[in-house]
């Protein structure tokens, strides 16, 4: 609305010098004609004429020029239409970006956010990096410790089971060795049991025998009662062993 009252103001400005000039040139030419040096008739007639012609000539040139004034002032409205389209469209597109620059700013704070929480983050991971690698040095040692008694135990364990296949042989050995002495303690226990009943037998002989001969020398008599008294420590020892 503003521009085109600046354009119809332009042109009733352009229209106004155009009409003072045609003014100014009569007020010249009427001067002129009732000066008091005035020239003779016909000259006057000539040159008012020529004046005339002269007025003709401007009227048409003025008419012409206002035409293409008007014409230049119609072209220029429209050209100010059209470039005040242009802005409203540049205002447009200036408060679209204006908007995406707002958004852009805030992206850029969001991004720093993250940015530091990322850092921050990043320290964390290095903080539990760096006490994860002692915890893993620490198990690394630990590791190697119970590799070691590790290995130990399974010397530990040889050595045990050296022992037991030896205490395994020994239990062997000391079983048969038992049920040899068994088997022998048996054979003596027989043996003095068949010694004390001949002990006993031949005593109950000596005591019918001193019946009738009281004379008889005693040791002729008690030979195998002493030797089998002699035997009894020896196998009381073996049945004890």
């Amino acid at each position: 609305m503003a521009s085109s009252k600046s354009s119809q103001t332009t042109r009733n400005v352009l229209i106004a010098c155009l009409a003072l000039w045609s003014i100014i040139s009569l007020i010249i030419i009427v001067v002129w004609a009732t000066s008091p040096d005035m020239k003779g008739a016909s000259q006057c007639r000539q040159e008012l004429q020529a004046l005339n012609e002269k007025l003709e000539g401007a009227k048409v040139v003025w008419n012409k020029d206002r035409r293409a004034l008007e014409a230049l002032v119609r072209e220029g409205w429209n050209n100010q239409t059209l470039l005040q389209g242009q802005i409203d469209m540049y205002k447009e597109t200036l408060a679209h970006v204006n908007v995406s620059l707002e958004e852009c700013h805030q992206e850029n704070a969001l991004l720093n956010a993250n940015i530091t929480a990322l850092e921050n983050e990043i320290e964390t991971h290095k903080a539990t990096e760096a006490n994860l690698t002692a915890q893993l040095s620490l198990q690394k040692e630990e590791i190697e410790w119970l590799q070691s008694n590790l290995t130990q135990k399974l010397h530990e364990i040889d050595s045990c089971e050296a022992l037991r296949s030896a205490a395994v042989s020994l239990q062997t050995a000391a079983e048969k060795t038992t049920a040899a002495c068994q088997a022998n303690k048996q054979y003596l226990h027989t043996q003095l049991i068949k010694c004390q009943k001949e002990a006993q037998k031949e005593e109950s002989n000596n005591q019918q025998q001193q019946t009738p001969d009281n004379s008889a020398p005693m040791g002729a008599h008690s030979t195998p009662l002493a030797l089998a008294l002699s035997l009894l420590p020896a196998l009381l020892l073996a049945l004890a062993s």
